[in-house]
């Protein structure tokens, strides 16, 4: 897989398909989608676009190269393909976006640090975040970015800094790797902040940060998180998950000038009342 993600690396700036990644590394294509989607979480060519268009709008903020040719080293074929797809991730034309001068990514490059162990972890596993682990957190950020529309990196590392003085930063760890992050707020309880490592997405570890912080914090309140709204094209997966983790849909809300919608986990109490109804 670190093969297969360098050579897209290498060849942002062309029009790369599955079959042509085959056809290099000598492996069925239809393995490498398997083993790809396996190993994190979203379709190879949904990476390979997001890739693109992210060094795109890295681009467009940071150079001043016309937006075709930019949409041409994006591997599109012609301007309007490219502004069409542009609009349905980012929510703005490439004009628009050039316009604000604010750079954001969809997606940074996976790196796989190291093979995943087949191991079950519990809550004995997680523990709280202190200002040492912070280049570690940082660097798990940059692999669930996905998750994060509109990041502004500094703002959040200055945020993150006060979840860990207060103690409201929880993290799980692989030897000496954060594959897990969990930030949240009190009164209203408030999931600030969900990571989990791309290769350790399917491991059940979004559950056992939230059964953390219900059984120390808030076993009778109702905990809340905002994520993209559905349909959108940007999401890749993570309104899934929470519904899966009995998360219900909430308000639709704008954050950072983005289109997100809350989602509610209700209480345990109103849970067992439901049940003994």
């Amino acid at each position: 897989m670190q093969e297969i993600i360098n050579y897209i690396e290498d060849h942002l700036n062309e029009k790369i398909d599955l079959d042509s990644i085959a056809d290099v590394h000598h492996y069925s294509k239809y393995y490498i989608h398997r083993q790809f989607t396996h190993q994190f979480g979203i379709t190879i060519h949904t990476y390979i676009r997001r890739r693109q268009l992210t060094e795109a709008a890295k681009l467009l903020v940071f150079s001043k190269e016309p937006i075709l040719e930019i949409a041409l080293k994006s591997g599109y074929e012609s301007q309007q393909s490219f502004t069409a797809i542009f609009k349905l991730m980012y929510k703005k034309s490439p004009a628009q976006f050039r316009r604000l001068h604010k750079y954001y990514p969809l997606q940074y490059r996976f790196i796989c640090d190291k093979k995943q162990r087949n191991r079950q972890w519990t809550k004995n596993d997680i523990h709280t975040a202190k200002m040492s682990d912070i280049p570690f957190w940082m660097k798990l950020l940059h692999l669930v970015v996905d998750g994060y529309p509109m990041l502004n990196e500094t703002r959040y590392e200055e945020q993150l800094r006060r979840f860990i003085e207060k103690k409201q930063a929880l993290i799980l760890k692989e030897e000496d790797m954060i594959i897990g992050a969990f930030a949240f707020s009190m009164n209203p309880y408030h999931i600030e902040f969900i990571a989990i490592h791309p290769q350790y997405r399917n491991c059940g570890i979004q559950k056992l940060f939230i059964e953390t912080l219900q059984d120390l914090y808030c076993p009778n309140e109702d905990i809340s998180i905002t994520t993209f709204r559905k349909k959108d094209p940007a999401d890749t997966g993570y309104r899934k998950e929470l519904k899966q983790l009995g998360f219900i849909e909430n308000d639709l809300l704008i954050e950072f000038g983005y289109p997100t919608q809350r989602f509610i986990l209700p209480s345990r109490r109103k849970e067992k009342g439901k049940e003994k109804i």
